[in-house]
């Protein structure tokens, strides 16, 4: 009997006709599609490996870089990031970063195809970014996590490789750090010139510190250090400190203590989430507390909004949750407006004093801007300078050789009007 004769054989049978019929096949149809659905999902629990990686989690731009680059470069489906370089020359140039645009992408590593998929949540807000959620979702055949883990180590390795010889900057939004603005070329250390021997001992001190946690945990010392770097503006505090973390290749973290919006609780979450090899830097401490008796008038001010407490910048720096494995610098231009609980041994491990220019250090800036051959002019400079008395700074004196930046002779002619700029 022919499939034909036995269907209409049954359209024949009064029981089938009635409708028992048609409702055994679509009940056995739907056990079927049920049977399908789970066959499914045990497939994919057993013999698929998946991995999600939201955009709040730092190696999500990483990913979608390495995406990019290594996996899916054929791909048509793209989406653009723009920014701006400069060069040596001084020249600005335009770059434009494709990478996978939202949807379904695949490629092939190391023999293994992975479906990459991208979402953008339009409804939902990440409350921290200010941008739309997304999630990107790798899915691939078999139970090897190796793969993932390899995948995202050479993400990092690439995100590192396009940072080499540059400063990042983190700015605090919201409970996390973020790299604020593209990453600067490392400041060369020579090129803040300070008094003798100031740079010197400030990098040898914290390159002991960097190098010997063992000897701060043997002896039962949080392994911390906190620098205050203290002098009239325009000597090269926050220079001396963008290079310095150059020398060291590391980040900055840059925090501002007058934030609004800026709490006890918050300010000790982001010191304790700060990146690793970073210094984190509070510039102008004296403009965020002067004492205990004004920050009460200021806290009286700002009644109702969220604002750190000068006890709760206390206990973030050297509290019973305070941090370990950190450097922390602050600046101030006036540190007799300081509390001496601020700065006491502990919370300030090392104050230095970063003043105006002595007359070697002058005669360095001439010989840095100039010729080093016309040394001799470097001494007329200095002379001319320390007999007028006056004192003068850094910023000054590089401002001063700008006008003059050709005719170093002309400049030393003229030096009565450093003053008057």
């Amino acid at each position: 009997m022919t499939i034909g004769d036995y269907i209409s054989t049954l359209s024949d049978n009064p029981y089938f006709g009635a409708g028992f019929g048609l409702f055994g096949v679509g009940a056995g149809a739907a056990v079927l599609r049920k049977g399908f659905q789970h066959a499914i999902t045990f497939f994919r629990r057993n013999y698929m490996i998946t991995l999600e990686v939201p955009c709040r989690d730092k190696s999500f731009q990483w990913l979608l870089q390495w995406i990019t680059i290594k996996g899916a470069r054929k791909t048509q489906h793209l989406s653009v990031e723009t920014s701006f370089e400069q060069h040596d020359t001084g020249h600005i140039k335009t770059k434009y970063d494709f990478i996978p645009s939202v949807g379904v992408h695949y490629f092939n590593y190391e023999g293994t195809w992975i479906k990459v998929e991208r979402v953008r949540e339009q409804q939902t807000l990440d409350i921290h970014m200010g941008i739309p959620y997304e999630t990107v979702t790798m899915t691939s055949f078999g139970k090897n996590k190796e793969l993932y883990f390899k995948i995202l180590e050479e993400a990092r390795q690439l995100a590192l490789q396009k940072n080499e010889g540059k400063t990042v900057m983190y700015s605090a939004m919201g409970a996390e750090w973020r790299p604020f603005g593209h990453p600067r070329r490392k400041r060369p250390l020579n090129s803040v010139v300070l008094d003798e021997g100031v740079a010197e001992k400030i990098l040898s001190d914290i390159k002991d510190f960097v190098n010997n946690p063992s000897w701060y945990r043997d002896r039962g010392i949080p392994y911390r250090r906190g620098y205050l770097l203290h002098g009239p503006p325009g000597c090269g505090k926050s220079s001396f400190i963008t290079a310095l973390a150059g020398e060291l290749a590391f980040g900055i973290c840059v925090l501002n203590l007058s934030e609004r919006g800026l709490s006890d609780d918050r300010l000790n979450h982001l010191l304790s989430i700060a990146p690793q090899n970073v210094i984190i830097l509070l510039e102008d401490i004296d403009a965020a507390f002067s004492s205990r008796e004004d920050t009460a008038k200021v806290a009286a001010a700002y009644e109702g909004l969220n604002r750190v407490t000068f006890s709760g910048l206390l206990n973030c720096l050297d509290g019973v949750a305070s941090t370990e494995a950190r450097i922390l610098f602050m600046t101030t231009n006036y540190i007799d407006r300081l509390d001496p609980a601020l700065i006491r041994p502990g919370r300030v491990d090392y104050k230095e004093y970063i003043g105006h220019c002595s007359e070697k250090q002058i005669e360095k800036m001439f010989l840095r801007f100039y010729k080093p051959d016309i040394s001799e002019l470097a001494k007329i400079l200095s002379e001319a300078i320390i007999n007028e008395k006056r004192p003068v700074t850094p910023a000054q004196l590089q401002g001063y050789f700008m006008h003059y930046k050709n005719d170093p002779e002309k400049m030393i002619k003229n030096v009565s009007k450093l003053w008057q700029m």
